[in-house]
């Protein structure tokens, strides 16, 4: 794991780091409908297939491995890994676990049923210790769609790395959608860095 602290001098984006991170403190949220309907006929596992796709986009780009180190000053991992819910049926909790990604997608998988199968029935927050601190989240909601999703974090405006919720997915029109909120930081992430990011998702998805 290394992070790679931001030169401020000469970075394009200071003046609007500055803006929504300093003088108009700003995070904001979207909804987006996947189209799982190639995944769901591939018979392919669908968590751990979205975490795959998810950690692929979301290391691709520079903005959604942003972070603030231990001064608060900002900067990026040249990798991170998504940590994501689990649910406890018995005791109607949820655990975090995380896998080390890889860009190997049956790599992946096998180290993903291998942390479900180690810590997969742990109880407590966190499932899995040691989470580093290179992680993004990611939550499921398989209980109910949604088309609007938004997390209200008292240290939200400090907090960089994209926030990802999936909800249960649903026919419409003969295609399989599912629902994915996305919650970002203004101060590292545009519209167009949002949508760039979804729609290489969905790319993904249709192979």
């Amino acid at each position: 794991m290394t992070f790679t602290k931001i030169d401020l001098e000469t970075w394009p984006r200071r003046e609007y780091f500055n803006h929504y991170f300093t003088q108009v403190p700003c995070t904001y949220s979207a909804v987006f409908k996947l189209d799982i309907t190639r995944l769901r006929q591939s018979r392919k596992k669908l968590y751990p297939s979205l975490l795959y796709g998810l950690s692929t986009v979301v290391n691709r780009h520079q903005e959604f491995r942003m972070a603030l180190d231990e001064d608060g000053a900002p900067g990026f991992y040249d990798l991170v890994h998504p940590c994501y819910t689990i649910f406890h049926k018995d005791t109607e909790t949820f655990s975090n676990l995380w896998t080390a990604y890889t860009s190997d997608y049956a790599e992946f998988c096998a180290a993903w049923e291998k942390d479900m199968a180690d810590y997969g029935s742990r109880p407590g927050i966190l499932s899995r210790p040691d989470t580093p601190a290179n992680t993004f989240p990611v939550s499921m909601i398989p209980w109910a769609t949604f088309e609007g999703f938004n997390l209200n974090l008292q240290k939200g405006y400090d907090y960089l790395p994209p926030i990802f919720t999936m909800g249960r997915f649903y026919e419409e029109n003969g295609r399989t959608l599912l629902p994915l909120a996305v919650q970002v930081h203004h101060a590292v992430c545009d519209g167009f860095h949002l949508c760039r990011l979804v729609n290489e998702l969905q790319k993904s998805l249709e192979v």
